[in-house]
């Protein structure tokens, strides 16, 4: 069986009328990527912390 090719794009653009693709330019997509991006950063912030405390001599 042979499956046919797709062109996969990463971001729909509002104007496109496509299928193929991941992220759409809306205010849910823009909203749920920051609220992603923060977690992360609380995440590496919290590793961080938790290194200096556990590494550093009392």
């Amino acid at each position: 069986m042979k499956q046919g090719e797709e062109a996969t794009e990463f971001v729909k653009e509002p104007h496109k009328e496509k299928q193929g693709y991941i992220f759409q330019k809306n205010t849910k997509t823009k909203i749920g990527f920051k609220v992603v991006l923060a977690f992360l950063i609380l995440l590496i912030i919290g590793v961080a912390v938790s290194l200096y405390f556990f590494v550093t001599p009392a």
